[in-house]
């Protein structure tokens, strides 16, 4: 798949830059330019890891943390680490989980995803909410969550996906590409952001593409599961015993 045309070149550099700008706006933007379905969408997707009741989680391109703080709450593990590049979307999670109470039980940190400063084996479960389209190396970066992930331990993937039931997906394409990226450049002032939303989702390797790129980085039991028509899928995928 081709890269967004906006970001082409220096992707990490830019795709950081990009929501340093807008993270003052991005916890609002999210649920109101997804009408609010995206809690729907963690909720589903932590159940995933409900039956393996994980101690150590580690959420990956956490952003605000909005997907730590659901699995805290929904799992309650003794421990729950966020790694993301953007600085300034840490910072509005810490506050966020200093206001919530959480700052205790959560730790974000700054970290390149495609290069983890963790040791080999040490999470129980992995998520990741939106956040691989934004890798610049897709395979570094599953790699890398195999890695640090222990033996029968889960790793848990939301990303929009590309529907294909008429009309959803015609619908869906306009909203993207015209109505979504007019709102984001007036509620964040930024120009580029939702532009590359729909660029990224256009160029990602969605459903059985994506499960094969799953397999090849080590996982098993590989499976996804598709969300409100096609628009978002959870992808699950399990590192066995050997």
């Amino acid at each position: 798949m081709a890269e967004p045309t906006i970001f082409a070149t220096d992707k990490k550099k830019n795709v950081r830059a990009m929501f340093d700008r807008i993270a003052f706006r991005y916890d609002f933007l999210n649920h109101f330019l997804s009408l609010g379905i995206d809690r729907y969408w963690r909720n589903k997707s932590v159940k995933q890891l409900k039956n393996i009741s994980p101690k150590k989680i580690l959420d990956i391109a956490t952003g605000t943390g909005d997907f730590a703080v659901c699995s805290f709450h929904k799992l309650h593990p003794e421990h729950l680490t966020g790694i993301d590049i953007s600085e300034e979307m840490l910072e509005f999670g810490r506050k966020k989980l200093k206001k919530k109470k959480l700052d205790n039980y959560i730790t974000l940190i700054t970290g390149d995803s495609e290069a983890m400063p963790f040791d080999d084996q040490s999470f129980e479960a992995i998520t990741v909410g939106f956040g691989v389209r934004n890798f610049e190396d897709l395979m570094a970066g599953l790699r890398e969550m195999f890695r640090v992930l222990q033996p029968n331990g889960r790793v848990v993937i939301l990303e929009f996906s590309k529907p294909g039931i008429f009309p959803v997906k015609q619908l869906y394409h306009f909203y993207f590409r015209f109505i979504l990226p007019l709102l984001g450049r007036i509620i964040s002032k930024d120009k580029t952001a939702y532009t590359y939303l729909h660029d990224s989702v256009l160029a990602f390797p969605d459903r059985d593409d994506f499960i094969k790129l799953l397999n090849d980085a080590g996982f098993s039991n590989t499976r996804f599961i598709s969300l409100s028509f096609g628009i978002a899928s959870i992808y699950v995928g399990d590192k066995m015993l050997k």
